[in-house]
């Protein structure tokens, strides 16, 4: 397992108060060095194994000949994994440190992805379902959090980027699937390389020595005769960034928003085909291939998003994404010409493609310089979604049409809104102190300290 030293904190441009009213900010500088790079890789392959699951899940109930419900408990089992990889992720990086908690997460996915290819019997998948999810959120947390630390103010735009990357590869996946299946080589091995991937990633940080970000120690944090640079440096393994305790109300408004905007993308990507199939007469092959407009919609407002980011508000991006993702479901929602349904896709895409780094930065910036904490808890948002929406959405289809459950959809929009809002007046409420916390980085041939500012609100 590489061992990976805590990269050094870095200057960073001034940072905007996350929930500022205003629609723009100083311009960030985003860095692609060789970390950020290397954690969009790591984003990319567990992006490539989420976006798989639904087609193995499906291909899997074949092979174990159950119905479509005992199947779905797979993602239950998911789910359920997220929760506990969440309530599991903070004391993992107090205690061992986020870049190995990292690396055993990496270490745990490889031997639970290996586990579920070489099984066949419903429990035992769902235990490696269980256990994936678990490693997959440890993993989540360290890159989203190890961003934040890294990017400071390009946080946003580097979280982005990430997520793009991830889109990118999860778009490929079930061509992937679908091209093992039809040389008659079963999903396995399409799913299998995703362990591969990751070792070869681990042999690249090693040859490559990349660091990881590991959390930002504070100044009260540093006893005499702490090393903090070259020539005996260091940091203490209890970070202000690893330590637990309660996160701000600011913070829950920004899981809020999450909530919500996960519960529309899960909705979109999960029942869409049905109204495709019900509305514009598309066959169930067709419908259920044009979900790719969503995911393409979703990789463009990434891409495009990452730049805006970096001059514009996250809240105030939010608020306009939120926008598009409304005009792009209107146009899906009346279209009954297959054609129109697409474009709709594609711009609710755009919208949907922003709600999660938006709103994952949100919370990072609101989170008391607990990136980690923060990021962990992000999961329970997630097992919301995932959890109630579809469901939800699909009791309201069997009481009534495929199409009027769908207006849940921009009702879930509307809401997310309001939340936003809420979180930009928070800065109205009355004087706040701007500047951010203190990191220490190093001078160079000095080997003393030298604070640092970091991003956040203080």
């Amino acid at each position: 397992m590489p061992r990976l030293r805590a990269i050094p904190a870095r200057p960073s441009p001034p940072v905007a108060a996350v929930n500022s009213p205003h629609w723009t900010q100083p311009r960030a500088l985003l860095v692609r060095d060789r970390t950020t790079i290397f954690l969009y890789a790591l984003l990319a392959v567990w992006g490539y194994f989420n976006y798989g699951f639904g087609p193995m899940v499906a291909l899997l109930r074949d092979e174990q000949q159950i119905s479509r419900g005992l199947a779905s408990l797979h993602g239950t089992a998911f789910a359920a994994g997220a929760v506990v990889g969440g309530t599991l992720t903070p004391w993992l990086v107090r205690r061992y440190g986020r870049a190995t908690s990292m690396w055993w997460s990496v270490g745990g996915l490889g031997v639970t992805i290996l586990g579920l290819c070489a099984v066949r019997p419903l429990p035992l998948t769902l235990g490696f379902a269980f256990g994936v999810a678990i490693a997959g959120t440890t993993l989540l947390s360290g890159i989203v959090s190890g961003l934040s630390d890294h990017q400071r103010a390009a946080a946003p735009a580097a979280i982005s980027e990430a997520n793009a990357a991830a889109c990118a590869s999860g778009a490929a996946a079930p061509i992937v699937i679908g091209a093992t299946v039809a040389a008659g080589w079963t999903w396995r091995p399409a799913v299998a390389v995703v362990v591969a991937l990751f070792a070869l990633l681990a042999v690249l940080a090693w040859f490559w020595r990349v660091r990881l970000p590991d959390g930002a120690a504070a100044p009260a944090a540093i006893a005499p005769g702490d090393a903090v640079g070259p020539g005996g440096t260091g940091v203490p393994a209890r970070s202000a960034a690893h330590r637990g305790g309660r996160l701000p109300k600011a913070y829950w408004l920004a899981f809020t928003v999450m909530s919500l905007c996960g519960s529309v993308e899960v909705s979109v990507n999960l029942w869409a085909a049905d109204l495709l199939r019900a509305q514009a007469g598309l066959s169930p092959a067709n419908a259920a291939a044009a979900i790719s407009a969503v995911v393409a919609g979703m990789f463009i407002g990434r891409v495009g998003g990452g730049r805006l980011a970096l001059r514009y508000s996250p809240t105030g991006l939010l608020l306009v994404a939120l926008a598009v993702s409304a005009i792009g479901f209107g146009v899906f929602w009346v279209a009954t010409a297959p054609v129109l349904g697409l474009v709709g896709l594609v711009v609710a895409g755009l919208g949907n493609g922003l709600h999660f780094p938006l709103a994952i930065s949100l919370a990072l910036q609101a989170s008391d310089g607990r990136p980690d904490l923060a990021t962990a808890r992000a999961a329970y948002s997630l097992a919301i979604a995932f959890g109630l929406a579809p469901f939800l959405l699909g009791a309201l289809a069997d009481a009534t049409s495929v199409r009027s459950a769908f207006l849940m959809v921009p009702v879930l929009l509307v809401a997310a809104a309001l939340v936003v809002l809420r979180i930009r007046r928070g800065s109205m409420d009355g004087p706040r102190r701007l500047e951010p916390p203190v990191d220490l980085g190093v001078v160079r041939g000095g080997g003393r300290l030298l604070g640092i500012p970091s991003g956040g609100l203080s």
